[in-house]
């Protein structure tokens, strides 16, 4: 998940458990497949924006390399190499990694998966570096940002997402997702969860210059979608200073 002094064993632990269903849209990891498709038109969004790139484009990360800290068993990687990137996951896990690497291969995708920490990658840089519904489970989210800002490249494009710290979050996260078991119990720690305010200034104090912050809401007619509401959770789009 990330560098030796944010990496939670706990957690690193909780996530392994789930391996053997992330790629199951009904399994425990249910909750990602949904959001997926929304977090990832949001990162094609900021692809296009950032290198201005043709909308239309299949492969607008060609020649490009992306990073995911807290890949788990691939959900994002595979998408970001199918749109041209060359793809490095890495995931605290071990379990998590191999069943990416067992994936990708049916898949027939190259990714670089590694197990353990970022400490890993020093001296590499990404053009790209993302990190989805991570922070909130690191035991230093500081030093996780500053890992995060290291990996990138001059001229490079971050991503964030992470639920909000709300009475919105709590009820429909905790209450709600892991009592009715739709979310694995234990998942999340409500008290970890960071505001938009104190993300920034994180990621500001590794260096970094935050230039969106959009809300993804949930309804059980239409489920996930980009929002301006960031009461549940939200996405942040952040580039060097």
């Amino acid at each position: 998940m990330a560098n030796a002094i944010t990496i939670d064993p706990k957690e690193a632990a909780h996530f392994g458990k789930m391996a053997a269903e992330w790629w199951d849209p009904k399994g425990s990891s249910a909750m990602l497949h949904r959001l997926n498709p929304v977090r990832l038109g949001y990162i094609r969004a900021a692809i296009d924006g950032h290198w201005h790139t043709d909308i239309a484009a299949r492969r607008p990360l060609a020649g490009k390399s992306a990073l995911d800290l807290g890949c788990g068993a691939g959900l994002l990687c595979e998408p970001l190499a199918r749109l041209g990137a060359t793809v490095t996951g890495v995931d605290a896990a071990p379990e998590n990694i191999a069943a990416a690497r067992i994936h990708a291969a049916g898949q027939g995708l190259a990714i670089d998966y590694r197990a353990g920490e970022v400490e890993q990658l020093v001296g590499q840089r990404f053009d790209l570096v993302t990190s989805m519904e991570v922070i909130e489970h690191v035991a230093d989210p500081a030093a996780f940002v500053r890992a995060l800002a290291s990996s990138l490249a001059p001229g490079g494009l971050m991503i964030l997402s992470t639920p909000n710290r709300t009475a919105v979050s709590r009820l429909a996260m905790i209450t709600v997702g892991e009592g009715l078991g739709r979310i694995p119990r234990g998942t999340h720690d409500w008290d970890k969860f960071l505001t938009p305010e104190e993300l920034t200034a994180l990621l500001e104090g590794a260096g970094m210059v935050v230039t969106d912050v959009t809300g993804l809401s949930f309804s059980v007619g239409h489920g996930f979608a980009l929002s301006e509401n960031r009461a549940l959770n939200y996405l942040v789009t952040a580039v060097a200073q």
